[in-house]
């Protein structure tokens, strides 16, 4: 059977169009490939998306300013519409990231640690026109564990955060300041408080100063009395630690909530009941590969919201920053902000809920 003229000639899938290879031959147009179409409008309306990468330039101790000329160059490696900014204060990033917003730039990241994500997200949760990204360059970096990336990017890891794949995450909430990783009372924030005053700023003092607080905060911290209301109920006990988390991991390899997954709707509690001596270092050895939750003193469950009351004010922190009060409460915001994560990472989200 012969052929028709039109099936030999070349495809162009965008305009349809066929045309034949013979010069001065007319052109015809038939129905082009739709599935081509979309994808290459896509490709396109990607490229069009403005970032802004807010870098925080004395996050890990300098490191996040390293980072400046990193940024440009893989920005332009991957073909990114972005501007750079550096902060210049605290909560400057949650400036930038509301006004970024306001612009439609439509991912907003952050080079630093937990705090300045922290910072850029408080304007931006429930906001679902706006994607928020994190370049870890911090200290501990406990957040970007959620999320499936490592500590330290290398050039693979650049690819996969360019690739856009992008998820709804929990925020949490505490007495009106937001975590995304995790908030936390007792021992913990009790060494924090020796090493940082009650404007977040560090205390003077050396490495070997914050380590003999973390030892003599240990030996000798005494717990305090706290009321807790959770799913109706009301509790009292004596509280050697009390994390509230979305995230796992804590002061850079401590995962205190171990089975904490980041789009579940709920909140990780591991409470830690009052400890003598020898206890604490039975337990608190365990606490980096989270095997801590199978022992007796260990407390873990989870819940949508909680309360919590002191007879005093007590040291707490919020994604790592200090603060205090006596009364507390805490909530789930699901869903709360989309995030920039890695599929084929080991990240803490449950992936089959979002395709459902």
């Amino acid at each position: 059977m012969k052929s028709r003229p039109w099936q030999e000639m070349p495809y162009y899938p965008i305009s349809g169009k066929y045309k034949n290879a013979a010069p001065g031959s007319p052109s015809i147009y038939i129905p082009f490939n739709p599935l081509t179409f979309i994808q290459q409008m896509i490709m396109e309306i990607s490229k069009s998306e403005k970032w802004v990468f807010i870098i925080n330039p004395v996050a890990g101790n300098g490191f996040g300013k390293s980072m400046v000329n990193k940024v440009r160059e893989m920005i332009a490696k991957h073909g990114i519409d972005a501007d750079l900014t550096v902060t210049e204060r605290k909560g400057h990033a949650t400036e930038l990231a509301k006004e970024y917003a306001g612009k439609g730039y439509r991912y907003i990241v952050g080079v630093g640690g937990d705090g300045t994500l922290n910072e850029i997200a408080r304007s931006l949760v429930n906001n679902n026109e706006v994607v928020v990204g994190i370049i870890p360059a911090g200290t501990g970096n406990d957040f970007i564990q959620i999320l499936g990336f490592p500590d330290r990017f290398n050039d693979a890891d650049w690819q996969n955060f360019f690739s856009r794949n992008i998820i709804p995450m929990d925020v949490g909430e505490c007495n009106g300041k937001i975590f995304l990783n995790g908030m936390g009372l007792g021992f913990d924030a009790e060494v924090a408080a020796k090493n940082y005053d009650k404007d977040g700023n560090p205390k003077k003092g050396n490495k070997n100063k914050y380590i003999w607080h973390i030892v003599k905060t240990l030996l000798f911290f005494r717990e305090k009395k706290v009321a807790i209301g959770t799913n109706g109920s009301t509790s009292h006990s004596n509280c050697f630690i009390n994390t509230v988390a979305i995230g796992r991991r804590f002061a850079g390899g401590f995962f205190l909530t171990p089975g904490a997954i980041a789009n579940d709707g709920l909140l990780d509690v591991c409470m830690i009941r009052k400890l003598n001596l020898v206890q604490r270092f039975r337990i608190l050895p365990k606490v980096p590969k989270g095997t801590h939750i199978h022992d007796r003193k260990i407390h873990y469950y989870q819940t949508r919201n909680l309360s919590m009351k002191f007879p005093m004010e007590v040291p707490f922190h919020v994604d790592g920053e200090l603060f205090y009060s006596s009364d507390f409460n805490i909530s789930i915001l699901p869903k709360g902000i989309r995030v920039i994560y890695n599929p084929a990472g080991n990240h803490f989200f449950r992936v089959a809920e979002q395709l459902n």
